[in-house]
């Protein structure tokens, strides 16, 4: 295990019925104006909105609001975000929503107190200071509620980047599982997909004598293929989405990554995948994350062994490793296909001539770019073109 330092300091505030504590919460945080940013119209036509505001009442404290938030977070809405901020002195933002929206507040956050461009962050400039944020989570997925991250597109050639630093993690977050419960199916299971990615970009790493942080990694993968089945066929089993719930958020707040390299090539992958086609960003990675790791496997067969013998219990082939790891891999993507994920890139709208251009794109789409991603191992530009056609 390597040295590493970790700071979580996020409140969270978690059952049935939480989100009336926003108001004091923010409050005890030190909001005073408060900026609402919020998505579509569900959290307007479930009532959670107008409950939200009604607890920013009780406590006295103004907000303004800013909803349009949309899958794959743009750019155009950050810059909108900073200029009403900076006009309303805004003091704090709010995020109601899931990842999406979470994202977009913690750009807006550090935009609204920084005098050069918020994308010089998503270009690798640290983030260091920001508006304090606080979260009521609608949706089980990217972990943003407890992490230090943030990933937005930028509509000027359509490139998704993140950002990180601890500014961005949230003062609070209130997470009431009975929120999730009116998600269609499609978007439970891409925010399942999403926390398992979280998971497997941690669990492949070069750094060994892990064992404990493995073993967390392993428990939280089999809770999420426990509870995943029952809470696809019953939408309404709080306690299934319960589970779901704090599973992903401890996938993602790091404390499952501390002291190991860690991965993230399924995810630089995919996120050309959603920043072109506008797919769901968990889809994307039910379709990568195979074609990633039957691509990458032969760096380190005894890593793909072990998730597949102690999660997917495939049977040891003390002769042939190589066989026990692509079970163990094949075994990831039928579990993925049964709860409603596509399988292959035509199911996520994705074209076969498009393959050089995203390819390019990932390796050399940032100013920091040298023609390479790298994680578990190194890629080049031919690498990814070679993984995007394993998706077709």
């Amino acid at each position: 295990m390597e040295n590493f330092d970790f700071y979580s300091p996020t409140y969270f505030s978690f059952g049935k019925d939480a989100e009336s504590k926003t108001g004091s919460l923010v409050k005890r945080f030190g909001g005073s104006k408060v900026l609402i940013h919020y998505g579509g119209g569900s959290v307007i036509r479930s009532g959670l909105l107008g409950r939200v505001k009604a607890s920013l009442e009780r406590e006295s404290i103004g907000y303004i609001e800013l909803g349009g938030v949309k899958p794959n977070p743009r750019s155009g809405l950050v810059y909108q975000g900073i200029s009403l901020c900076r006009k309303e002195k805004v003091d704090f933002i709010l995020a109601v929503g899931g990842g999406s929206t979470i994202d977009s507040a913690k750009a807006i956050a550090a935009g609204t107190v920084y005098d050069g461009d918020f994308w010089d962050f998503y270009e690798g400039k640290p983030v260091t200071e920001a508006l304090p944020v606080g979260t009521v989570l609608t949706i089980a997925a990217a972990g943003s509620e407890g992490s230090p991250d943030s990933v937005i597109t930028k509509e000027q050639g359509m490139i998704k980047r993140g950002a990180s630093g601890d500014a961005y993690r949230p003062k609070f977050s209130v997470m009431n599982p009975a929120l999730t419960q009116t998600l269609p199916p499609y978007q439970t299971a891409c925010g399942i997909t999403d926390i398992m990615a979280h998971l497997y970009e941690r669990y492949l790493t070069n750094t060994g004598d892990v064992e404990t942080t493995d073993r967390m990694i392993e428990a939280l993968m089999l809770a999420m293929v426990h509870e995943a089945p029952k809470v696809i066929l019953n939408p309404d089993d709080y306690q299934a989405r319960a589970n779901i719930m704090w599973a992903g958020m401890m996938a993602h707040n790091n404390s499952c990554g501390v002291g190991r390299t860690q991965d993230w090539t399924s995810h630089n992958i995919e996120h050309e995948l959603s920043a072109m086609y506008d797919c769901a960003h968990g889809a994307g990675l039910a379709v990568t994350m195979p074609a990633v790791f039957t691509y990458t496997m032969g760096h380190d067969i005894t890593r793909f062994v072990k998730v597949a013998t102690r999660v997917w219990g495939c049977e040891m082939d003390f002769e042939n490793p190589e066989a026990t790891a692509r079970a163990g891999i094949e075994a990831l993507r039928r579990f993925l296909i049964s709860i409603g994920m596509p399988k292959n890139f035509s199911e996520l709208g994705a074209k076969e001539e498009d393959i050089e251009k995203l390819a390019h794109t990932c390796c050399y789409g940032s100013e920091n770019s040298d023609g390479t991603i790298t994680g578990f191992t190194k890629l080049t530009q031919k690498d990814v073109e070679n993984i995007y056609r394993l998706m077709l």
